[in-house]
């Protein structure tokens, strides 16, 4: 291959245009209209690997090379990451995936967020309008998309609502963890670096395998999503979705400078079942379809039975502005690690918030985040025990 032998001259320059060269006539030979998505908007989608820029390869210097001869200098190279078809069948069904694995990484063991979509999106919907794979091949990490089936929900929404799929061991949380695993089995998967997020209906599934399987997940980021159980039928669902839950936490909520122990009694039907794993929420203060007390009601969640305080933090600049809201334990130094994170985007809609235009359910004028949760997640591995 031309590339090959330009690498080995130390051309690399010239080596990126002819892979780029190269993987440019296979693309566009592949390349297809997805006329399925959400609103009928086509959309092209490529099957052969993405080509990101972003990273760095050192080589000692060559000749011909500029400067210090023999010093190490750093190139920008385009690789190619992979974003893949595959499906995975467990005990209570099939359902189909799409894994991105960054390129430059090979023999290091890498984390892994899986990304759940909203109703009526797909896997490459959501990538597209979370931006997930260009961090994953800037940070180095795999992103999961697993996809519902329309046979399960006509609207292609994760059944968080249902008590048959709010439960370890049963439904759709058994399927998404046995897919989950399955990737950590095939690809160098850290499992003390494994997360989960979604949007909306796939937020509110984030939170219940947050809850369900501490064991697998080390952080969650719930947007737009509701707490888990906080529905068991459609008709809960819409209501919860409009009016917050039923019964509003008798505790603190996010706005809150403390959060004392808030469940003094476990029978209260205010009282949640605790998500042990930290948790990042973003919600938009505006959003019609899925109340931001909703939000609130993840953040009581996380926190149950836990003494924490809040530190009220400005969000980086957007056009939107975000109230920030940071728990740690109480006690515990500014540097402690936090327990919950709160992101409420001012006039924001039921959107991705920072999300790209190319993608359903965004908002670009928010906060960014995709580059916020990634943030959250690389700074919380999985605690022992």
């Amino acid at each position: 291959m031309a590339a090959g032998r330009l690498t080995t001259q130390g051309k690399l320059g010239e080596a990126t245009l002819a892979i780029q060269r190269a993987l440019s006539s296979g693309s566009q030979a592949r390349a297809h209209t997805n006329a399925s998505w959400p609103g009928g908007a086509a959309a092209a989608v490529v099957d052969s690997p993405i080509v990101l820029e972003g990273l760095v390869r050192e080589r000692e210097g060559a000749p011909g090379a500029a400067a210090d001869a023999g010093a190490a200098t750093a190139e920008r190279v385009s690789i190619p990451g992979r974003f893949v078809d595959s499906s995975f069948t467990g005990a209570t069904g099939t359902r189909a995936f799409k894994l991105y694995s960054p390129a430059g990484f090979e023999g290091e063991s890498l984390p892994l967020i899986v990304m759940l979509h909203g109703c009526t999106q797909d896997p490459d919907d959501f990538a597209a309008g979370t931006r997930m794979n260009k961090l994953a091949q800037d940070e180095g990490f795999f992103v999961l998309y697993p996809a519902q089936a329309p046979r399960s929900n006509s609207h292609k929404c994760w059944n968080w609502f249902s008590p048959a799929d709010q439960k370890r061991g049963g439904g759709e949380p058994a399927l998404l963890a046995g897919m989950v695993r399955h990737v950590m089995q095939t690809h160098p998967v850290d499992p003390d670096r494994v997360y989960v997020a979604g949007l909306s209906a796939g937020g509110a599934m984030a939170a219940i395998l947050a809850r369900e399987y501490p064991d697998l997940f080390a952080a969650v980021g719930v947007h737009s999503g509701v707490a888990p159980g906080a529905a068991h039928d459609i008709p809960t669902a819409f209501s919860v979705m409009k009016n917050g839950p039923a019964a509003a936490p008798a505790w603190p909520i996010a706005g809150a400078t403390s959060w004392p122990n808030p469940v003094p009694d476990a029978k209260s039907a205010a009282a949640p079942r605790r998500m042990a794993a930290p948790v990042i929420v973003f919600h938009g203060g505006a959003d019609p379809t899925v109340a931001a007390t909703n939000g609130d009601a993840v953040i009581a969640a996380a926190l149950a039975g836990v003494d924490a305080v809040a530190e009220k933090v400005d969000g980086p600049g957007a056009k939107r502005r975000a109230r920030r809201t940071v728990w740690r334990s109480a006690g515990a130094g500014p540097d402690a690690p936090t327990l919950a994170e709160h992101w409420l985007v001012e006039g924001a809609p039921h959107a991705w918030s920072g999300g790209a235009s190319s993608g359903s359910y965004t908002d670009p004028d928010g906060p960014d985040a995709s580059r916020e949760i990634v943030r959250f997640f690389l700074s919380h591995p999985r605690r022992p025990g």
